[in-house]
């Protein structure tokens, strides 16, 4: 094959599988995290100090400002999620400064923040932050002290109560904040007792990730069967609480309603968002924010650009020519050609294909079937179970 044709094929494959414009970007105000929950955390940099510079944020503004409609004419809102280390870590004021430039494009409904935070920070300072900046919010918190012991501060102390002391704070000022839990080995196996606490809190969204080989985790994970008991159990518990918003479950649910609506066609033409995170220096990485700061013999730094000095549109338009973005475009290809769980999973993350497999070329990681096909097979066998 030629050049030209090369190059003319994995252009084509980039605009069939990676959305031209990003819905969400993650940025990095410091790689520092006040935590250092060892037994499962993928960053690399969490112990050290490396704080993003306001030139950094007013690039990804600029960027953001030039995005112009989408393919169906409209003008998508995207999120500007921040992210780290702990982000509240670097102080309101400094984070207030990172956000000034997004201010013009906020206030016009262009643009809209998030944060992922420990929770172990939030002051009522900081929650006034959050509401004037209308902040969505969401915690990290894997259970009841029990299930939450390996979140732990650098002196190895649990953290599980200031965190429910920063839920508290949310609670009584009327925030409203998801809940992002890790489902590892000691919860696997006892759902009920995991989402019956999550409820308590007061989430407005239940998110279940059932642990992953990523970054610096290495550790054990739970495998399929645990994940398939652990599945049907959610959906009957689901079932008793119609109330109460499960991510995983609603992802599925609209899949099912989409295709009932004779809506397929909808469905298939999904494509992944390149998802930038811009790291504190400006540098930029797609697909997957856990391929930030990791470096690899074959794929180098997986960096794309950076923002200071090319804007967002000229690093997507030039994303085709990494080797990691082709190879992934090309295990997305093999999914589909091989895998029977294709038409609701969409394809196997790119950090999971990395970390597990070592390549993006593959197909199937253990994060497949532990949180998609596993999620398939317990409504099968839930449905079985109540045909007469």
């Amino acid at each position: 094959m030629s050049i030209v044709a090369t190059a003319e094929h994995a252009t084509a494959a980039y605009a069939r599988w990676i959305a031209p414009q990003p819905s969400l970007v993650v940025m990095q105000p410091d790689t520092f995290c006040n935590m250092d929950c060892s037994a499962y955390c993928y960053l690399p940099l969490r112990k050290r100090r490396n704080r993003m510079p306001v030139a950094v944020a007013r690039a990804v503004a600029a960027s953001l400002a030039e995005l112009g409609p989408d393919e169906s004419g409209r003008r998508q809102v995207a999120e500007v999620c921040w992210h780290g280390g702990e982000p509240l870590a670097v102080g309101v004021d400094a984070l207030t400064e990172l956000l000034a430039p997004f201010e013009p494009l906020r206030t016009a409904g262009l643009i809209h923040h998030s944060v992922q935070t420990n929770a172990t920070l939030i002051t009522d300072s900081w929650c006034d932050f959050f509401q004037g900046y209308d902040f969505s919010i969401g915690v990290s918190i894997d259970g009841p002290a029990d299930l939450d012991a390996r979140r732990t501060d650098r002196a190895g102390r649990p953290a599980h109560d200031r965190i429910m002391t920063g839920i508290d704070r949310l609670r009584r000022r009327g925030i409203k904040f998801s809940v992002i839990a890790v489902v590892g080995k000691a919860g696997i196996s006892r759902a009920e007792y995991l989402l019956d606490f999550l409820t308590e809190l007061g989430a407005d969204q239940i998110c279940l990730n059932i642990e992953e080989f990523e970054g610096s985790n290495t550790g054990s994970q739970p495998g399929s069967a645990e994940a398939r008991d652990f599945w049907i159990r959610t959906i009957a518990w689901s079932a008793a609480h119609p109330g109460v918003k499960i991510r995983e479950l609603d992802r599925l649910g609209s899949y099912l309603g989409t295709i009932r609506a004779g809506e397929r066609a909808a469905w298939e033409a999904h494509r992944f968002d390149p998802l930038p995170t811009i790291a504190y220096n400006g540098d930029v990485v797609l697909l997957s924010p856990e391929l930030a700061g990791i470096h690899d013999e074959l794929y180098g730094d997986f960096i794309a650009g950076n923002i200071v000095e090319q804007d967002l549109a000229s690093i997507l338009a030039r994303a085709w020519q990494l080797p990691y973005i082709a190879e992934f475009t090309e295990g997305l290809a093999a999914c589909r050609a091989t895998c029977s769980f294709f038409d609701f999973c969409r394809g196997a993350a790119a950090g999971n294909r990395y970390f597990e497999n070592g390549t993006f070329t593959s197909t199937e990681t253990n994060y497949c079937r532990v949180s998609r096909q596993e999620l398939i097979n317990a409504l099968i066998d839930t449905t079985r179970k109540e045909e007469p």
